[in-house]
């Protein structure tokens, strides 16, 4: 299975579950007037639309390039994520935290809390199925980097969004659980819009995380950093290419990566043999790393590449200069 169909198949995994979670816990909200589940209710709802918007991503992510994206859609996927993390901010933890506070100020006591744990219970449930689908993707795309790192480094919002979401809702769970109990057992309704403060802050840090990561793909960034590694160590292997100088890659969808080469070849070849040379390293390339779907060549010595790099550093300089003037 594609790597794109296994991002599909979490969102899908995570759309199913937070579908059926919303219905529940609004119904439950009603039946028990609790803060907390109504929170909880708001955001599996708001988890919802997220992986709508993350599906449709994907699908126009997909599209092949034409004369107006020549490099295709990728960053549609990018676009939408970044739209996903501000909903679970704005809708998600905004109404949560409305709502919390209200239930503070104006407390009323809870009615049937046992629907609440039976609903919370059922919830737990479904969204560790959700979790653990997303778990194995990441895992499976992390190799052997830790979490975090994997996360920060990861192509793919798909996957790490779900997987936030999903980790978002485990915790929320918990806050909601253990504010209804104490709602329960101290007598104190106020408890559960704590319990529902709690829910914002948590949507609040992983819409945050989310949104800068997110906003790292869509404004444009470097292919991971053994992709270029890789590329320079193809071109240099090659008979006849004196020096590989660099090459610059920006990350335009998931599984694309455009990637400009600074290559000085042998002073023997003519150009039929330089063009000859080209063909190879993109085929070589191309066999190595899939996801390059572009690559330009730019035949240069190394001081003229070297002399090409400062001028670029000197007239970032002295734009950043003639700013803060």
């Amino acid at each position: 299975m594609s790597r794109a169909s296994e991002s599909s198949k979490v969102v899908y995994a995570a759309l199913a579950g937070n579908l059926a979670i919303a219905v529940i816990k609004f119904a439950a909200a009603v039946i028990t007037g609790s803060s907390a589940m109504l929170s909880e209710g708001v955001h599996s709802l708001v988890d919802t639309i997220n992986e709508l918007l993350l599906l449709y991503g994907l699908k126009r992510a997909a599209k092949p390039p034409d004369m107006s994206h020549p490099f295709g859609h990728g960053r549609e996927l990018y676009f939408w994520s970044f739209i996903v993390s501000l909903l679970v901010l704005a809708l998600g933890a905004g109404v949560a935290l409305y709502e919390g506070i209200d239930h503070i100020l104006a407390p009323h006591p809870m009615e049937r809390p046992l629907v609440n744990y039976a609903v919370l219970g059922l919830s737990f449930v479904a969204e560790m199925a959700s979790w653990s689908v997303a778990l194995k993707e990441f895992r499976a795309a992390k190799g052997d980097q830790g979490y975090f790192a994997a996360f920060r480094a990861s192509k793919d919002p798909s996957t790490f969004t779900v997987l936030f979401e999903d980790s978002a809702a485990v915790a929320g769970l918990a806050i909601a659980t253990a504010g209804v109990a104490a709602a329960q057992a101290f007598q104190l309704p106020e408890l559960d819009g704590v319990a529902s403060v709690g829910i914002a802050i948590v949507l609040g840090v992983s819409s945050m995380l989310l949104a800068r990561e997110t906003k790292q793909l869509l404004i444009g960034e470097a292919a991971h950093p053994h992709v270029r590694a890789s590329i320079l160590r193809i071109v240099a292997d090659d008979p006849d290419v004196r020096c590989a100088n660099g090459v610059f890659t920006v990350q335009v969808g998931p599984r694309h990566v455009v990637a400009s080469l600074s290559a000085e070849f042998e002073d023997r070849l003519n150009t039929t043999q330089v063009e000859q040379c080209v063909n190879r390293l993109e085929a070589a390339i191309g066999n190595a790393h899939p996801e390059v779907t572009a690559l330009f060549i730019k035949p240069e010595t190394l001081e003229s590449w070297r002399r090409s790099r400062t001028t670029a550093a000197d007239r970032g300089s002295g734009g950043r200069a003639q700013l803060l003037a």
